[in-house]
């Protein structure tokens, strides 16, 4: 039932083993309570009948039960020599017979005391009838105890074991997100983050089904030309020249198969960068270098590079190489749609969420009801895979941010491509302008 990594065994062990001391904690401070109670209510009875015959007075009251507690009584001068305490009071059990004894002074001048005895075994075997019933509530309390761990901790598991199931029924093919307002409070982030686990996974399957289906798509096309051109060549006999220009074209093709595995291989080689250890770094230092890296390509087009940046150090523990990426492939997209004596804007700002990261250009433009980060997708007459979102989209799962381009509303063509970083493993760090 239980494994030796059990969550609910150790839970249940400490709630079983805390109620079981706190009961026995309790049970025996109301019986010590009780028992100390009755004694000191014997021996004030006790004090009270020394002290009314220490000063001649009637042992009993008038509403005393005289029979009962003469019976049980018996009463002796007795002689000590001196130094003993004034009172004392002390237990003797004989013959299964319980007494409680007082010695209480008389006449101090003659060294004579009281001893007052009183059979107490009545009061005795109450209290040992206290004592069983103690235990058996100890008991019976321990038992509902267990019932109670046992019931509670199945409660407390069962959200996780509820999402265990509907995780396991799941496949590629079958993924439902969880729905969060029927979990408890407390497993609300839980299921929020399986949501956006099984989000990203659906995301993953649709897109490399994209892939592989693009991939083969644009392979497909290259052969064929370079398959129909041969034949076209082998039909006749043909001038050296007429071969070699079958030949470049050939080449020109094979060029464009290069780029296409190329940047299928850089696929690969970004799902390895998720893996690398993450590192603290400054992001706005990094946009600075990305920044100063392109306004020089942006110079030799004819086109100016804008950067602002804000807050003035951002730290943020990250694959680097990921993070590149992004800011890499958005600026060579709004670079290339951007036309000559035109601007490109590089800025940072701090929101709510963290720090967002924006690339403008003034380009075309875009049509927004185009998944462009799907694999193959291509905008504008610009040359291109159709793979350089789609990366960057795979590197800002991996790093838990939010990627998303739109066309510009400020009354200018252009689009507006953004990073949002996330906050949680983030901090603002203060520099000297």
């Amino acid at each position: 039932m239980f494994s030796k990594r059990s969550i609910r065994k150790n839970f249940l062990i400490q709630l079983i083993f805390s109620s079981a001391s706190l009961i026995l904690i309790f049970s025996s401070i109301l019986y010590f309570y009780i028992e100390k109670s009755i004694y000191d209510e014997k021996k004030e009875e006790l004090i009270h009948y020394a002290h009314n015959i220490s000063n001649y007075k009637s042992v009993f009251e008038v509403e005393d039960s005289i029979s009962e507690n003469f019976l049980s009584l018996s009463v002796e001068i007795i002689y000590l020599k001196k130094g003993n305490p004034e009172v004392e009071v002390y237990e003797k059990t004989q013959h299964k017979q319980t007494f409680l004894t007082l010695i209480y002074p008389f006449d101090p001048k003659n060294s004579s005391y009281l001893k007052i005895t009183k059979n107490i075994t009545p009061t005795k075997k109450l209290l040992n009838k206290i004592l069983n019933y103690i235990f058996i509530i100890n008991i019976a309390g321990f038992l509902l105890v267990i019932i109670y761990a046992v019931a509670l901790s199945k409660m407390l598991v069962a959200p996780v074991t509820t999402l265990s199931k509907r995780l396991s029924n799941m496949n590629e093919h079958l993924m439902k997100p969880i729905k969060t307002q029927e979990l408890p409070q407390e497993f609300e982030p839980l299921g929020e983050t399986i949501n956006h686990l099984i989000a990203r996974i659906q995301n993953f399957v649709k897109y490399q089904k994209e892939l592989f289906i693009g991939t083969a798509h644009e392979l497909k096309t290259p052969l064929a030309v370079i398959k129909l051109k041969n034949q076209v060549t082998l039909i006749k006999k043909r001038s050296p020249e007429e071969y070699i220009e079958a030949l470049k074209t050939t080449n020109k093709t094979i060029d464009e198969m290069n780029v296409i595995v190329s940047n299928i291989l850089n696929i690969g080689r970004q799902e390895g960068a998720q893996l690398d250890k993450p590192q603290e770094v400054d992001v706005i230092e990094i946009l600075k270098q990305k920044a100063n890296d392109f306004k020089l390509l942006a110079e030799n087009e004819g086109k100016t590079l804008h950067m602002h940046f804000e807050p003035n150090g951002f730290m943020a523990t990250l694959q680097v190489s990921l993070l590149n990426q992004i800011i890499q492939n958005f600026l060579q997209n709004a670079l290339k749609f951007t036309p000559k004596d035109k601007s490109v804007t590089l800025r940072s700002s701090q929101d709510d969420f963290g720090l967002l990261i924006e690339v403008i250009d003034e380009g075309c433009g875009i049509d927004e009801s185009v998944d462009l980060f799907a694999p193959f997708k291509r905008q504008g007459n610009k040359s291109g895979v159709g793979l350089g979102l789609f990366l960057a989209k795979s590197a800002a799962d991996a790093l838990g941010a939010k990627i998303s381009i739109r066309n510009r509303t400020d009354g200018v063509d252009g689009t507006v491509a953004s990073l949002q970083l996330n906050s949680k493993l983030s901090c603002i760090i203060p520099r000297n302008s």
